[in-house]
């Protein structure tokens, strides 16, 4: 506010140095002019030229207003003969001035109008000026540096005021369109940010719900028999769920504006947490062999696509290999991350789960989105020996962003 407060101050004094200066030029057009002198006394020339110039000090404040009065002072002072013949245009300046602002304020239609008007009126002053007021003007006492005549008068004014409208009007469209880029950025930002908050809920509800899925089908099965398995079944699901809530509770908080600082904020996941992934799937009976060589420390938005990356492709295994033997290799060398997932399908020559036909779905299309905001390469496919491989490349620099 007190910014916003300085930079209008400083435009109204600007203003009104430029209503000076204005002031002082048609005083000494009307003292001096360069054709026929007013028959006005030499002492009104102050007076006029301060009610012509005034509206350009409050043109901020008042356009439209200003516009008016700007324009009626012109034309009235133009008629009643108290300006200089052969400089009539130095009297619409102000109005020039004013309507500039309005054309780059206000709507074109408007400002149009303003421009229509403020012509009318001054070609219509000019011509009452010529037949009435200058003929009995007594002629200058030097040759005339610029030719009293009104349809120089009228050109002059003609263009002033239509180069001003134009600039207005030029300015305002800049602004127009500088607005709706930056309302296009920000649509475009939010949905991104949509479309990142959906890939987190879809990864981390489809990597829980399927090992939940598991385990209580293992547990449905042996709850006569093996009763200890049930119980072990339920620790998982448990345990999973409350990490599952945990990570929920991490991507909503992402939609919050409010930016309570009495929230403490729970970590992003990274290259720390794979063992626990691993660890999951091996309680859903999946046999994981986890190696991860880390040269250099990974910027942490990357660590979160790789820590979901492999975080689908195990849920991928879970859901669609059941009990299988997974092999994931994560490697960093501090340019990219490449990461490979393969497992070799399900065992005894069980088929898949009924219904998935294999791996696929939003799955795959995450992890591809996920690879291509870092200008990766990403590529999955069933291996001609059996089983199911995926692997992705994830070029970054050391800011994080893609390469």
């Amino acid at each position: 506010m007190e910014w916003a407060g300085w930079r209008r101050g400083g435009s109204d004094l600007t203003d009104a140095v430029v209503a000076v200066v204005v002031a002082l030029l048609i005083r000494y057009a009307i003292v001096d002019p360069p054709g026929p002198s007013s028959p006005w006394s030499g002492w009104s020339a102050w007076p006029v030229a301060a009610v012509l110039s005034f509206p350009i000090a409050l043109r901020r404040r008042r356009p439209r207003a200003m516009l008016a009065v700007a324009c009626a002072a012109g034309t009235g002072v133009t008629i009643a003969g108290a300006v200089a013949a052969g400089a009539i245009w130095l009297t619409f300046v102000p109005t020039a001035l004013v309507l500039y602002l309005v054309a780059a304020t206000a709507s074109i239609v408007w400002s149009a109008a303003g421009l229509a008007v403020c012509v009318s009126a001054a070609v219509t002053a000019i011509l009452v000026y010529y037949v009435q007021v200058f003929p009995g003007l007594a002629l200058a006492a030097t040759p005339s540096e610029m030719p009293a005549a009104w349809p120089i008068e009228i050109g002059t004014i003609g263009v002033l005021l239509t180069v001003a409208w134009a600039l207005g009007t030029v300015v305002r469209w800049k602004r127009d369109t500088t607005a709706r880029l930056v309302r296009h950025l920000a649509d475009a930002a939010v949905t991104d940010e949509r479309r990142r908050i959906a890939r987190e809920l879809h990864d981390i509800i489809g990597h829980s719900m399927s090992l939940i899925a598991v385990k209580a089908t293992v547990a449905n099965h042996v709850a006569d028999a093996r009763p200890q398995e049930v119980r072990a079944a339920l620790a998982v699901i448990e345990e999973t769920s409350r990490t599952t809530l945990t990570e929920i509770h991490r991507v909503l908080g992402l939609l919050r504006s409010d930016g309570d600082p009495q929230q403490d904020p729970v970590p992003a996941p990274g290259m720390a947490d794979l063992p626990g992934l691993a660890a999951h799937a091996r309680s859903a009976g999946v046999e994981v062999e986890l190696t991860v060589r880390e040269e250099a420390a990974l910027p942490a938005a990357v660590a979160v696509s790789v820590y979901r990356i492999v975080q689908q492709a195990l849920t991928n295994v879970v859901s669609h290999a059941g009990p299988s033997r997974c092999a994931v290799t994560v490697d960093v060398d501090g340019r990219e991350a490449v990461i490979e997932v393969v497992d070799d399908g399900p065992r005894h020559g069980r088929p898949p789960r009924a219904g998935h036909g294999g791996h696929g779905g939003h799955g795959l299309i995450g992890m591809r989105e996920r690879t291509k905001m870092y200008g990766g390469t990403f590529d999955s496919g069933p291996r001609p020996e059996g089983g199911f491989r995926v692997s992705a490349r994830l070029p970054y620099a050391p800011d994080g962003a893609a390469a």
